[in-house]
This record gives structure tokens, sequence and C-alpha cells, in this order.
């Protein structure tokens, strides 16, 4: 029972980290966007994961030298589809604010990583009891999209803004919740990865983030690129904003996001059989919360109205039903 709760905790934990990582970068100061995800993704995709690998690995070199190189390929080539949605979900956050944009992106994450594995390994089963409850989580998704993309828009028109910008915010959220699901792809076809690290002496539990290193790694390189990509253009430069404060400031953002996922791995292993079960949709569902609380803190929605607030309130409970729904059907 002691495992259990801690399992508990450390996935609540994990959750809350997740859902508060994008706020610091609401108080940089001199970065664009572009600059502040790049040093963000230097240390919560790069720093941070290959630290672990280090501490948690024994012999991780050997470990990568023996499985061979297609399940490093395919863990790569998905961290790399992953990375799109990467990028989109910190675009989505900085159009549509925290609490309306995590709520989006994780419901809609949570239902195509369980629709489509299901879909391509085990097609036979569309047409079951399983298959059916996640069609019916995905259609739940989808009407607390609805009642979010209703409140978002009363948000926009409470703020005399083009009704076209919060549309293409909802758009890139979107986006970001089919693209993202790509890591739960990276984690199945490298298991042979954490396999042989687990062989090798590391934890069972932690012997996953062999392979979430290599997928990160390689989701990576899409940012690293697209924020560059994006410094390119601006002819301004971003030295005045070149300080000790933003720097810590995106290591936070990196050391949130990572150690959620991984405290998450942790929680999930001690919870056991309920690991899968509940321990998914509760990892989620905090970051939801989590996220909305830090919107509304900060203001996102203070004038909005009571009518958008209304909405959104709805659109959120509407996905966390589909959260919980969806997790009877993973199991």
């Amino acid at each position: 029972m002691n495992f259990s709760w801690m399992g508990l905790f450390l996935t609540m934990g994990g959750g809350a980290m997740q859902g508060t990582f994008p706020l610091p970068q609401k108080y940089l100061r001199g970065w664009s966007w572009a600059m502040g995800w790049l040093f963000y993704s230097i240390a919560g995709m790069i720093v941070f994961p290959w630290l672990i690998v280090s501490f948690a690995i024994p012999d991780a070199g050997g470990v990568y030298a023996r499985v061979g190189s297609a399940p490093l390929a395919l863990a790569a080539l998905f961290g790399m589809g992953w990375g799109i949605g990467s990028v989109l979900f910190g675009l989505g956050i900085a159009r549509v604010g925290m609490a309306l944009g995590v709520a989006v992106i994780i419901s809609l994450t949570a239902a195509v990583g369980s629709l489509v594995p299901l879909a391509v390994l085990h097609p036979g089963e569309m047409a079951s009891s399983r298959g059916a409850v996640l069609l019916l989580g995905l259609v739940i998704v989808i009407a607390g999209i609805a009642l979010c993309a209703r409140a978002g828009a009363l948000k926009e028109s409470a703020a005399r803004r083009p009704a076209g910008s919060f549309g293409r915010g909802l758009a890139i959220c979107i986006a970001s919740g089919v693209t993202s699901p790509m890591m739960n792809f990276a984690l199945a076809f490298g298991d042979p990865i954490s396999a042989e690290a687990a062989r090798t002496g590391a934890n069972p539990a932690t012997a996953s983030i062999a392979i979430f290193a290599i997928a990160i790694s390689s989701g990576f390189l899409i940012n690293a690129g697209y924020c560059l990509y994006l410094m390119g253009k601006s002819p301004e430069t971003e030295k005045a904003g070149f300080t000790a404060r933003n720097v810590m400031l995106t290591a936070v953002m990196g050391f949130l996001w990572m150690f959620g996922m991984f405290f998450y791995g942790l929680g999930a292993t001690r919870m056991g059989p309920l690991g899968t079960s509940v321990g998914w949709p509760l990892f989620m569902t905090t970051q939801v919360l989590v996220a909305n609380f830090w919107g509304i803190l900060t203001g996102e929605w203070k004038t909005a109205g009571r009518k958008a607030t209304r909405y959104l309130a709805a659109g959120i409970l509407v996905m966390i039903a589909a959260l919980a729904v969806i997790s009877l059907g993973a199991r």
C-alpha cells in the first residue's frame, strides 16, 4: 500500500510539473518566442535527458551498440515526428494561453495516442468493445474542443481581437494534439532498447529513459531547426535579452518538463497494474487542471467575461471526462 500511495504522489507530482512547465515563458524579457523555446529545448531535450541516462543506465553506449540500428532509427524517426508536435505545442500555448491550449492538446494526445496504435497494431480490436470505448472518448474530446473553441471566440470578442487569430491558434493546438502521440510510437517500437538496458543492470522502472533520450533528442532537431529559422528571418538582434534570468527561466522549463515525465514513469511503475489504467489519465488530468490554475491565476481569462469562462469550464470538464473514458478503453 505504501508503494501505491508513493506512486500516486509521484504521478500527480509529475503531472503538476508538466502542467507548470510553460509558465516561466510568460516572464521572459527581451527574447522572442523562438529564442525562449530554443533554450528550453536545449535544457529539456538534451541536457536533462542525457543527465538522467548517465545516472540510470549502466554502460549506455554499450546498450545502444548492442541493440542494432533498427530500434534506434525507429525511435529517432518517431521522435522527430513528436518534435513537430512539440513545436506546435509551444506555438499553440503562445497564441491561446495555457488554460485552453493544454486542455485541447493533452486530450487529443490521449485519444489519438490510444486509438492509432490499436488501429495499426491490432486492427481487429477496432470493432470490439475496447475500440468502441476509445472512439467514444475521441467523440467526447471533440465535444470538449467545441466548447473550448466557443469560449475562446467569446474571449477574443471581448478583447476586440480579430476572430481569425484565435482560430489559427486553435488549429495549431489541434495539430499538436494529433502529432504529439508519436512519442508513444517511439516507446513501443524502441522496446528492445529498454529491454537491453534492463538486461545490463538498469532498473526496469527507469530503463525506458534510454528510448526516451533518443526520441526527444531527435525531436530537438526539429525544435531547434524551426527556432533558428524564425530567428534568421528576424532582422532584430536579441542580445539585449541574453540575461542570466532568461537562461535560468528556460532551464526551469526544461527541468519541469523532463522530470515531470520521469516522475510519471516512476509513479506508474510503483502503482503496479493501476499505473496504466489509473496513472496515465490521472497524470494528464493533473496537467490540465494545473495549467488552468496557472492560466487563470496569471489573468489569461480576466477580461473574457462570465459566459466565456463558463464555456471554458464546461469544455475542460468534458475533456477530463473524456480522459476517464479513454483510460477505460486503454486497459
